[in-house]
């Protein structure tokens, strides 16, 4: 028989964290337009780590990329 404990088990995910720059490199913009685009709610919101630090999950910042439209010639 499962005890009540073994149900409550946190799951704990893998998931890597991307601090600002390394952000900043992969999507090509700058702290400002990724606030800007935050507070138009056009880009993923970062967890909090601390006090004074975030960070993004890198999954969301992979989708994030891949929903962006291909240029056009």
């Amino acid at each position: 028989m499962e005890t009540m404990a073994s149900n409550r088990t946190p799951h704990h995910s893998s998931e890597s964290l991307l601090r600002r720059p390394d952000v900043e490199k992969l999507v090509g913009l700058k702290r400002a337009w990724i606030y800007q685009l935050m507070r138009q709610e056009a880009f993923p919101l970062p967890v909090r780590l601390g006090v004074r630090a975030v960070a993004w999950r890198e999954s969301d910042i992979a989708k994030w990329i891949a929903a962006r439209p291909i240029a056009e010639r």
